[in-house]
């Protein structure tokens, strides 16, 4: 027989807390590949601390303006939304990043100046010694540049990169033309100069570092020179194994001569016409054409035009995506790209080395290029020993707690040692799974906020336990008195956690450091301690209920209810015979 209309089904809710669990664990052990535990932060594991030393230039040194914006971008690069536990600080014209772990090399490229610019290639070449690639991948450039979910053009395998001669390839209707004539004017919508070119054999006198600033200088004379007999000489001559001396120094309105980032092919490359100051989103993700990854940028609306044009005027060319005077990608323009689609950056790319470009193309450019000057590792602040003693305490606590609620409740307390086991097997998921997705780390901040959580979740047990004892003082068995109990008290369990929340989002919001760390696991678990109690409490309470032996009043805890709510029954009874 069917159960009546509006019956309350506790099974279905176990059902559905347990789909959860499974689903979460799935992810903790199918995905990621790494261990299955939470990342800790600085102080718990200790760290690697990179110093990155700012270059400008005229060699003059960089304005406090110029390192704070550098300083706030490359916080949002590796603190993210700010629970990665991640420090940047400023120290003169050095800027010292200390991140979690031993990833130095991630620590490195955040003070990558993602200097991004579109550039025409006006000719093609292999590198005189390609760099051997493992596993035979090919280089970047291979892949066509076409919108979000466009198929890629068939080409025979292992044909080479389409050569295109400088003469054979003129830039597009708008373009200034490579001449001896000094530097051209952009086509409009061009990005500006990101550093005025210094005149040849000008140096500022006031330079704090002559020779860096005559070495940019040689090199823009040597390698964005106007000149076709000197830009096929440095071509020739150019050495893709040495790093550039430009490094997101080269001026966007001048022709450039560079390699591509695995230091396979060179290029000669037109001026840039459009800049990545016009991208509003950056993102990553596997390749739609084939296996590898793709970066996927999402560009403002003038930046759709432009590029929308460009295209249009260029199908069957090659653009090169130039990141810090590097050529990332240099593919074959296969169709117009229209305003609202996707632009593709295909390349070799590595998952890492995919979510790192998109991460810095989303917070933009820096105002200053760096050079990593030293890097070290850091133990941990306060140490695994810290953690232990916090975990000592916090496990103390709940034993505590655990033998109150046995001695007041009996099997309501039972329950509620119950669902403080299943609330930390949700928690734990959740902290691993975060930090792989977001980069959130574990730190002493975020264990307090989590042992303030557990009184919290404790609370909404003692909610509902009391309200419950109200509906049998008042003549209802337990059984009849669970679902009146927990109308009464789902309403203010809902209000104070949705206090507990609110301040949560506020002190995260406001905070900074270790502060938003503790924001952040105090509100998440405030919004876990809400599944546990709708899915998992109030369905193991109603299911007591129901049994024989769990209901009755000696082993429920509710006896004492009971007893002092018929008294109460038979005093009012008892008075209103004497009246």
């Amino acid at each position: 027989m069917a159960p009546p209309a509006g019956r309350f089904r506790p099974w279905r809710y176990l059902a559905v807390f347990a789909g959860i669990v499974a689903v979460l664990y799935s992810l903790v052990f199918l995905t990621g590949g790494g261990k299955p535990t939470p990342k800790l932060g600085i102080d718990l594991q200790g760290g690697t601390r990179v110093t990155l030393t700012a270059r400008t230039t005229d060699g003059r040194p960089p304005s406090r303006e110029s390192l704070d914006q550098a300083r706030q971008i490359i916080e949002q690069r590796v603190n993210g939304i700010g629970v990665s536990g991640a420090e940047v600080v400023l120290d003169g014209v050095n800027m010292i990043i200390t991140v979690p772990g031993e990833n130095g090399d991630q620590a490195r490229t955040l003070g990558q100046t993602a200097k991004l610019y579109f550039r025409p290639v006006l000719s093609e070449e292999p590198a005189a010694a390609p760099a051997p690639t493992p596993g035979g991948t090919p280089p970047p450039g291979s892949g066509p540049a076409t919108p979000s979910g466009s198929p890629s053009p068939t080409t025979a395998p292992g044909a080479p990169a389409p050569v295109v001669p400088q003469q054979a390839q003129q830039p597009p209707p708008g373009e200034p033309t490579p001449s001896p004539t000094p530097a051209p004017t952009p086509k409009p919508g061009a990005p500006p100069s990101s550093a005025p070119t210094p005149p040849v054999g000008s140096v500022p006198a006031d330079s704090a570092n002559p020779e860096l600033a005559e070495q940019i200088r040689q090199a823009r004379a040597r390698l964005q020179s106007t000149d076709p007999a000197v830009q096929q000489q440095a071509l020739a001559t150019l050495n893709c194994a040495a790093p550039s001396p430009l490094l997101g120094n080269d001026d966007p309105n001048l022709p450039l001569a560079t390699c591509d980032q695995h230091h396979t092919a060179k290029y000669l490359l037109g001026p840039a016409f459009l800049s990545g100051e016009q991208i509003a989103n950056a993102s990553w993700g596997p390749r739609s054409d084939g296996p590898g990854y793709e970066v996927r940028l999402d560009l403002k609306h003038q930046g759709e035009d432009v590029w929308g044009q460009y295209t249009a005027a260029n199908v069957g060319k090659q653009a090169a995506f130039v990141l810090d005077t590097e050529v990332v990608s240099a593919p074959q323009i296969t169709s117009v790209i229209p305003p609202g689609e996707q632009t593709r950056v295909t390349g070799s790319f590595t998952q890492t080395e995919a979510k790192n470009l998109a991460d810095v193309l989303k917070y933009g450019s820096l105002p200053l290029s760096f050079q990593s000057s030293e890097s070290e590792t850091v133990s941990a602040t306060l140490g695994l020993s810290s953690l232990r003693a916090g975990l000592l305490a916090g496990a103390l606590g709940l034993v505590v707690v655990f033998v109150y609620c046995l001695f007041y409740y009996r099997a309501l307390g039972v329950l509620t040692i119950l669902s403080l086991a299943l609330s930390g097997i949700i928690v734990y998921a959740v902290l691993v799974l975060l930090g792989r997705w977001i980069g959130f780390t574990l730190d002493l901040a975020g264990v307090a906020g989590f042992i303030v959580a557990i009184g919290i979740t404790a609370d909404s047990f003692v909610i509902f336990f009391e309200r419950l004892k109200d509906e049998v003082r008042d003549g209802r068995t337990f059984r009849s008195a669970v679902p009146r109990a927990w109308i009464r008290a789902r309403r203010t369990i809902l209000s104070a956690d949705a206090v507990s929340f609110l301040a949560a989002a506020v002190l995260y919001v406001l905070a900074v450091g270790q502060v938003k760390g503790f924001a952040f696991t105090l509100g998440m678990s405030t919004v876990l301690d809400l599944v546990v109690v709708f899915l998992a409490t109030h369905p193991l309470v109603a299911l007591a209920s129901q049994s024989p032996v769990l209901s009755q009043p000696a082993l429920s805890g509710l006896g004492a209810a009971q007893r002092a709510g018929a008294a109460s029954r038979s005093g009012l009874a008892a008075a209103g015979k004497g009246s």
